[in-house]
Formats: C-alpha cells, sequence, structure tokens
C-alpha cells in the first residue's frame, strides 16, 4: 500500500509530523514501513506557463520558438522541438537555472542562432512516470488542463513536493489498504480525530430507474446502485491525478478514476457501467453458466464456470463480480449515462475467480483481505457524491439496494489481568482505557474489564490476545519491560526414544551404511514383495485420491522402498550399495477403515554388490549373509541386547528360503534378516542383495541403556578352546546356550571359530570349534577352577546334544 503523505493530510492533522517521524511511529507500532520516497526527482525552479504564440525556428524545421508568459513583467522566448507545442497551452517551463532529474541545469542559450530562455518539459524530463500518466501526457511536452494557474510552481500544482510511504503490511492488516484505514491508525498513534470526507449528493427529482436483485445470495451480501444522467466524460482535475499518481495507478477519466480514488480512501472496490448498455436497467448478481464467456476491459476472453460470480443484465453478462468489468459496458467518451455500483462479495468466492482467471487487480487483493460491510453503502455515496462534482452528471433520486445480510461488529472482552500477565508490565485502567478511546474502539465495562465493540473495519480482531496486541501496539512495545524468565527450569534432554533412534542410526552410519529417506507410499504391487513384521495380521491402507499409481498405498514394510532404492542406483551403475531406512510403516486389520492404522517404526537395511572392493593387497569382498547378520550383530551388541538368537526360516514372502533367519531375544521377536528371494530380486531387477527388518519398540523393550559403562578388568583372562563332534542337524545356537548355562558368571566370552565335516569325521557328524574366554572379577582363576567349569560344560553338551570331544 503506497500512502500519500499530503492526501493523508486531509483526514488527519499531522501539523509538525514530518513524513519520516510518521514513518517511524508507524513501523514501531506494528505497521512496518518499507520506504520513504519523495515524488521530486529533482525538480526546482519550475512553473506553469502559457504560450502565447508559437512560430517555425528561421533555420530548423524541427524546431519552433514560442513567446511563453510564465507571470513575470516579461514574456521568455523558448525554442522548443516537440512536434505537440502549440498556441495556447498551459505547459511546464523550467526557468534559467532551474534544477531537472539527471543532474540538468538550465541555461540561457541560443539554438540556431535563436536565443532560448529556459525549456518547455514533457513529463519524463520532470521525471514523472510515463506508465502512471494519462495517454495525452506520454508523448511530447506535458500539456496541462486550462484551468492551470500560470506563474505557479509546477512541483506543487503536480503534486511532486509530497512523500510516498510504502506500507509492508501483514495478511491481518487489511484495514490499512485504505487511507482511512491508515488514518485512524496514525490518529490512534499521535492522539488525534479522523477528518472524515463529504458525501453530499444533490439529487434530482427524478427516481432512479435501476433494478437490482441479488439471486447468488451465499456469494453476495449486498449490492447497490445510483443513477447518473447527463454526464461528461472528460480528464479528471490534477489534484485527482496527483493522488492516483502517488498511489502507483495511472488517470484513465474522470469517472473511472473516482472509482479507484474511493478504493484507495474506503478500501472499497467499485465499478461504474454505461447504463446505456445495460438492458432494462437491470442489475442481477448470479453465478455463471458453465462454459460462458465475457471479453472483459483488457480485452481478453474470459471463459467462465460454475463458481464464478457474475454481474448480469436480462441479457448479457457485464462484470465478473470482484475481478475485472466487462468491455461491453465500459465507461468512454461517450458515455452519457452511469450505472456506479456499490457491492460486497465474499473473499472466497473473488479469490477462487481470480486464481482460476490468473488476474490480480486491486480490488482483488482487498476482497480477499476482506472489506468493511458496513461501510458498502457509505463508499458508494462518497464515490457518487465525487462523480456528480466532476463530471456535472445529475443523481437520480435513491439507491437501488439489495441485501442478504450486514455485517456485526464483533465484541471481545479484556481484562487487565489478562493484559499485565500477557505483556509482563503493571498498567493501570487509566492507562488502558484511553488507548481504547484513542482506536476509536467503543467499549463498556469496569476498572478491571473490558467489554469492546470492535469496528467492522477491524476484522483482524475477535480475540482477547488481539486486544492484547492493541495495548502492547499502542502503549509502545519499546516501553515494555524486559525481564528474564521466573521459576524452575529442567536441564533438556532426548528421550528414550529419541535416544534409541540416535543411537540406531549413528551405528549404522558408523557400521558403513547410509541412510536413505523414502516415500510412504508405494505401489500396490510391490506391497506383498517382502514380508513386512506384522504382515500376515494387517491390510495395506489405499488413498482414496492418489497423486498416481507409484504412490497409492501406505507401505506395510520398508524394504519395497529400500529395494526400488537399490534398483534406481544399480541403474545408475552404482552396483555396491549399502543403505538403510528408520521410517515409519503403517498396519491396519480392516478392509474398510474405520479407525487410522496403527503407525509402527522400523529399521531396515539392504546390501547387495561388493563389501569391500578389490585393491593390490587382495581379493574383493562380496556382501552375503554373514556381513548382513555381522550389521545387525553389531547393532544390537551396541544398544546393549544379550542372549540373541538367530532361528532359520524358511517360509517368509519374498525372502530367500536357506538363507533368512529371525532375530530373537527370549520369547521376543525383533526382526528378520537374510536374502532376498531370487524370484523378488529378478522383479526389482537386482543382482544377490541382503536386507535386514527390526521392529524399533521391540529394540526398545530389549535394549539396555544405551552407552552402558562396564569397568576394565583387574585380573587376567583364562581361554580354553572345546572342539565337539555333534550330529549334523544340531544347531550351533544350542551348543551355545548349553556353554552359557553351564559355565555360568565365569565364561566372558564364547566364539565359534571352526566348523569341519570331511574325511576324518563321520558322514552324519561335524566338528565344532568353540574358544571359551574366562574371568572372575574379584581374583585371578586357578586351573582346578577352569577344569571343573569346563568338565560341567562338557557333561551338559553330551547330555543336550549327544556332543563329544574331538581328539
Amino acid at each position: 500500500m503506497k500512502v500519500s503523505y499530503q492526501w493523508l493530510a486531509e483526514y488527519v492533522d499531522l501539523s509538525g509530523i514530518t513524513p519520516h517521524e510518521l514513518a517511524e511511529k508507524l513501523t514501531r507500532s506494528g505497521i512496518e514501513v518499507d520506504a520513504v520516497e519523495s515524488r521530486n526527482a529533482g525538480v526546482s525552479n519550475c512553473v506553469i506557463g502559457y504560450v502565447k504564440e508559437r512560430s517555425k525556428h528561421p533555420d530548423a524545421d524541427r524546431l519552433n520558438v514560442c513567446i511563453v508568459d510564465v507571470g513575470q513583467e516579461e514574456d521568455l522566448q523558448i525554442v522548443c522541438g516537440a512536434p505537440n507545442v502549440a498556441q495556447g497551452q498551459k505547459v511546464v517551463v523550467a526557468m534559467v537555472g532551474a534544477h531537472l532529474p539527471g543532474d540538468l541545469k538550465i541555461k540561457r542559450s541560443k539554438l540556431r542562432g535563436v536565443e532560448s530562455q529556459g525549456m518547455i518539459c514533457s513529463a519524463k524530463e520532470l521525471g514523472l512516470n510515463d506508465k502512471l500518466l494519462a495517454k495525452d501526457q506520454q508523448e511530447g511536452i506535458m500539456v496541462l488542463p486550462e484551468d492551470a494557474e500560470v506563474g505557479m510552481d509546477a512541483v506543487s500544482y503536480l503534486g511532486m513536493d509530497d512523500y510516498v510511504l510504502e506500507l509492508g503490511l501483514t495478511p491481518n492488516r487489511s484495514d490499512c489498504l485504505s487511507m482511512l484505514g491508515v488514518a485512524y491508525e496514525v490518529a490512534a498513534i499521535f492522539g488525534k480525530e479522523v477528518i472524515l470526507p463529504a458525501a453530499d449528493v444533490v439529487e434530482n427529482g427524478e427516481q432512479n430507474p435501476i433494478q437490482v436483485s441479488i439471486d447468488a445470495q451465499e456469494e453476495s451480501y449486498q449490492y447497490h446502485g445510483r443513477h447518473f444522467t447527463n454526464a461528461q466524460i472528460t480528464s479528471s482535475p490534477q489534484w485527482m491525478k496527483n493522488r492516483l499518481m502517488a498511489a502507483g495507478m495511472r488517470p484513465i477519466n474522470n469517472v473511472v478514476d473516482v472509482t479507484n480514488y474511493v478504493l484507495l480512501e474506503y478500501g472499497q472496490p467499485l465499478h461504474a457501467f454505461d447504463a446505456g448498455k445495460v438492458a432494462e436497467r437491470k442489475i442481477v448478481v448470479r453465478m455463471a453458466h458453465e462454459g460462458e464467456e465475457l471479453v472483459t476491459l483488457d480485452d481478453q476472453t474470459r471463459k467462465l464456470d460454475t463458481q464464478m460470480l457474475l454481474i448480469t443484465d436480462p441479457e448479457k453478462g457485464l462484470a465478473i463480480a470482484g475481478v475485472m468489468g466487462g468491455a461491453n459496458s465500459e465507461i468512454t467518451d461517450e458515455t452519457k449515462e452511469i450505472i456506479l455500483e456499490a457491492a460486497w462479495f465474499t473473499p472466497q468466492t473473488v479469490r477462487s475467480t481470480a486464481r482460476k482467471l490468473g488476474m490480480r487487480t486491486e480490488g482483488c487483493v482487498r476482497w480477499e483481505k476482506g472489506v468493511d460491510q458496513l461501510r458498502v453503502k457509505e463508499a458508494g455515496e462518497r464515490a457518487a457524491a465525487l462523480i456528480q462534482q466532476l463530471s456535472g452528471a445529475s443523481v437520480s433520486k435513491g439507491v437501488a439496494s439489495a441485501v442478504v445480510k450486514e455485517g456485526t461488529p464483533a465484541v471481545v472482552s479484556v481484562t487487565l489481568e489478562k493484559i499485565n500477565q500477557h505483556l509482563g508490565t503493571s498498567l493501570t485502567a487509566d492507562e488502558v482505557s484511553p488507548i481504547f478511546d484513542r482506536l476509536q474502539f467503543p467499549y463498556e465495562g469496569t476498572n478491571e474489564k473490558w467489554t469492546v465493540t470492535v469496528p467492522t473495519r477491524r476484522g483482524d480482531i475477535t480475540l482477547p490476545e488481539d486486544l492484547v496486541e492493541e495495548v502492547a501496539r499502542l502503549y509502545g512495545y519499546d516501553k515494555i519491560p524486559t525481564s528474564l524468565p521466573t521459576g524452575e527450569t529442567t536441564q533438556g534432554q532426548l528421550t528414550a526414544d529419541q535416544k534409541l533412534r540416535r543411537a540406531i542410526r549413528h551405528h549404522l552410519i558408523g557400521a558403513g551404511l547410509n541412510e536413505a529417506i523414502s516415500y510412504a507410499l508405494v505401489h500396490p504391487d510391490r506391497v506383498e514383495d517382502v514380508a513386512g513384521l506384522h504382515q500376515g495380521e494387517t491390510k495395506p491402507v489405499a488413498l482414496l485420491m492418489p497423486m498416481s499409481e507409484d504412490h497409492s498405498v501406505l507401505r506395510t514394510s520398508l524394504l519395497p522402498s529400500l529395494l526400488e532404492t537399490v534398483a534406481y542406483n544399480k541403474n545408475r551403475q552404482q552396483h555396491d550399495v549399502a543403505i538403510f531406512e528408520l521410517g515409519r510403516v503403517f498396519l491396519s486389520r480392516q478392509e474398510v477403515l474405520t479407525e487410522l492404522p496403527e503407525e509402527r517404526l522400523y529399521v531396515g537395511g539392504a546390501l547387495t554388490g561388493q563389501w569391500m572392493p578389490q585393491n593390490w593387497m587382495g581379493a574383493k569382498q562380496p556382501v552375503d549373509f554373514y556381513q548382513v547378520k555381522g550389521v545387525v550383530e553389531s547393532l544390537l551388541a551396541g544398544l546393549g541386547i544379550q542372549d540373541v538368537q538367530y532361528k532359520q526360516v524358511s517360509e517368509l514372502a519374498g525372502m530367500h528360503p536357506g538363507r533368512t533367519a529371525e532375530v530373537w531375544v527370549k520369547d521376543q521377536r525383533l526382526g528378520y534378516l537374510g536374502q532376498v528371494h531370487p524370484g523378488t530380486e529378478k522383479a526389482y531387477d537386482l543382482s544377490e542383495t541382503y536386507v535386514f527388518q527390526l521392529d524399533i519398540a521391540a529394540l526398545g523393550e530389549a535394549a539396555k541403556e544405551v552407552g552402558h559403562y562396564s569397568q576394565l578388568p583387574k585380573f587376567p583372562a583364562v581361554t580354553r578352546d572345546l572342539a565337539l563332534v555333534v550330529n549334523r542337524d544340531v544347531h550351533a545356537g544350542t551348543l551355545e546356550a548349553t556353554i552359557r548355562e553351564a559355565a555360568g558368571d565365569l565364561l566372558e566370552s564364547l566364539t565359534l571359530f571352526d566348523v569341519y565335516m570331511g574325511e576324518r569325521i563321520a558322514q552324519d557328524k561335524k566338528s565344532m570349534a568353540f574358544s571359551l574366554v574366562f574371568r572372575h572379577s574379584e581374583h585371578t582363576l586357578q586351573d582346578e577352577e577352569v577344569q571343573q567349569v569346563t568338565a560341567a560344560i562338557v557333561e551338559a553338551l553330551k547330555h543336550t546334544a549327544g556332543a563329544e570331544l574331538r581328539m
């Protein structure tokens, strides 16, 4: 919003307040002023002149010699090259010694032997923006209206002695998208009164012939129409042009300029129709028909739909409500009879229409943010008075109106205690009440509570906190005392779940895996590719309106997403991939959802290609089952999870029947790991790939405190190796469990270091060699103690697994 300082001074007394002081106060009160710019780009000593004579230059065909009256005793002789200079014109004359933009100084000179005592200026030479000038002032010298006073300072006449404040408004302060809204704000800041503009309309005796009806009553609440006859469409007076240009608008003609002027003044968009082009003088506000078209004022054909609000007559559309008028009812130089529209449309309707049509006008901006419903008719009357004043039109008796409902002021209560509690102040009622008076907010109440009737122009105030903010703004943010927080404080720390997730992420990254983040939505065919941890109990949840089929079902497992990521890398020549993801899956047991699916957090990984690429020191090391098992084992060990068992499983969707194991801790299933089934690998176009998937909740239950510390041992360890001969169907895990149970607390670690099946062993037998490390925490172990424990272990193995010592 661009605010003219001189224009604003008509509504609020700004005596003794400079534009920069005003900008500082506005910014401190919450209305940020982005810039304060002078309209004078460097013009001085320029006056209004009258061209008394014009003749051709004797030695130059394109130059003219002009005798110009500038209000002094003697006329000036000025040589001018503009093709549009003519006798009888009022022009801007730069006197000898004048300065113009671009550091140009005017001097007495001779042009082809003829003396020139100044310069007749164009708008561009005065530093005016061509885009904001009327068309007749964009080319050649600037020709002024006949009422321009000869000898008057041109800077003052053209409004160039004004300053423009550019406001950077937040979306909630739509009230300051009008001059009056800014005036109320300035008046509240400085404790001044607001002077409202006059709206005196003199009606003739003829009844208003306009008929108005609203069919779309959910989209339009009010429509008021004024009728004018015998209007003279001319250029607007200079004072109005100055104010429109200061606000960034180009003057067009006196009637259209009035609608734009009141738009800026009241924040109420208006529109004027050529009444002679409105059938039966009847206005109907309705929704557009499907496929209906309208040529707008910018000569573009707009195709409409049934969600767009249209202003029509009984035969055709006249304007797109709140967006732009139609070319078929445009005000032209031949217009004599006018219909002036002042209406209220719902913001969402105008916003939707403007977005669909790709149009953004000054009116749209105000409709979208909200227009004061109680000032619609008042703004229309102000515009009617100006049109009558500037065009000499005759105004018919009465206003044709259709009103569905009118806005009502919000009523909000706030207490003194709440104000001081929020602001950390000790304000008294005698300090708060005058603030509401300055804001012109009517209120009732005692010294401890105010019930405020908020004017409809301030649609942003609906809560007690909004009133607290108003008090803070006008009291002064800089006056609010600073204070440190009081009360007990607690040290910030991670929750147990956050610690667990962070430990898992750090461990896997340290193990050489890269973290992947993938979509939670997958293709429906991928849901059953690889088993989830709860796959048999769940059904996939499909979206009602998916963006694409590839992302239409919520995943029940992390592995389809990870396998797609591996395939994506492989297709780009990245064959060695080791990734993991910490993400959520969505589990539901219902075909048709009546409740939200359960969200569970999993960690999954996928490894393929070479774990360690070939180098000059040795052979390459491809990923295998034991590699992925080692990653999982080290993760669980890092989380302090003990007594882990790996149980072979032959039937798991998407997994190799001979190279897959489930991970258990006592009776708790943590997840599984293994090779992807060759058929699934083929479906994803992958080479041999190994995966794991673990339930974070189960890990959390089994894990000890992350970062658990164990004291370094003080006494030496004793190592014993046992080579056992057992049946081939005996699992190493069974032997390990037996050894740990028989050894008791003395056993510190246990490692399987050899498995042998060959010539010296029976065909149904195998040899398994374990390394056992014993240690006592309080003394050095004696050989007798170690022998007793070893003997107990051998006896237990013989009893439970039929094991014999290999000699």
